[in-house]
């Protein structure tokens, strides 16, 4: 298995590092969130192994921008002894399992196997709201049948609300989760694409779906979704 260690904690890596290779995983690693970001995005990696805090990007943030983005590869969280709080909000944020400091090897190796035979291929889906509808294989969306041409940017943006039709996002955590790490706009730009957005899918019959809460953020408006699920469409 192809492992990724993203910690700055080099006394911890080297232990791990010689731990995973002994059971023949090949590992990289990763000092801090940017550079973590960069390497998840080669697509090589079946796991990672995340410390919670590290410059640049923390780990809760990290597990979701990588949910936010297709990412489904397993993330193993590491967290203080006393930070078991910490690692459920990464459990809320997509990571599939954490183990506290001071760690036991045998345990680490154990969650590790668990978890690789637990992953499975998870199929490219149809995203569905009442007609509103986002194929993530070929980045195509419609509404009513009718095709809408969407930047990179709103697709993203489209993509997290379709699939969070009940959550709030401020402009920051949009941020966090869609632009990369080294290149980040001022939040602004969120409402400049934002509007983009809007003006698309206003001109496609999909009137007001994207409502703004004032002084929080914004959310798949309710009203128009009707308060559901997004309907999910396995791929085949």
């Amino acid at each position: 298995m192809r492992i990724l260690i993203v910690n700055d904690d080099e006394i911890l890596v080297n232990l791990l590092d010689r731990s995973l290779t002994s059971q023949r995983h090949v590992v990289d690693v990763a000092k801090d969130g940017q550079m973590g970001w960069q390497y998840v995005q080669s697509g090589k990696y079946e796991l990672i192994l995340l410390s919670l805090f590290f410059p640049k990007f923390n780990g809760v943030s990290f597990c979701a921008k990588m949910r936010s983005q297709g990412f489904t590869l397993p993330i193993l969280l590491i967290t203080a002894k006393n930070a078991s709080q910490v690692g459920i909000q990464g459990l809320d944020a997509g990571a599939d399992d954490y183990i506290t400091k001071p760690l036991d090897l045998d345990e680490l190796n154990a969650r590790i196997r668990a978890l690789s035979r637990r992953k499975k291929v998870i199929p490219n889906t149809v995203l569905n709201v009442n007609g509103l509808i986002l194929n993530p294989t070929s980045c195509e969306v419609s509404y009513q049948k009718k095709p809408i041409k969407l930047t990179a940017k709103e697709y993203k943006l489209l993509e997290l609300f379709l699939r969070n039709p009940a959550r709030v996002y401020s402009r920051s955590h949009i941020l966090d989760l869609i632009w990369t790490f080294d290149n980040l706009p001022s939040e602004e730009s969120v409402k400049t694409h934002i509007k983009g957005l809007r003006k698309k899918l206003n001109k496609a019959g999909a009137v007001n779906w994207i409502k703004n809460i004032y002084g929080v953020g914004y959310i798949l408006n309710p009203k128009v979704s009707q308060g559901q699920e997004c309907s999910v469409q396995s791929i085949r």
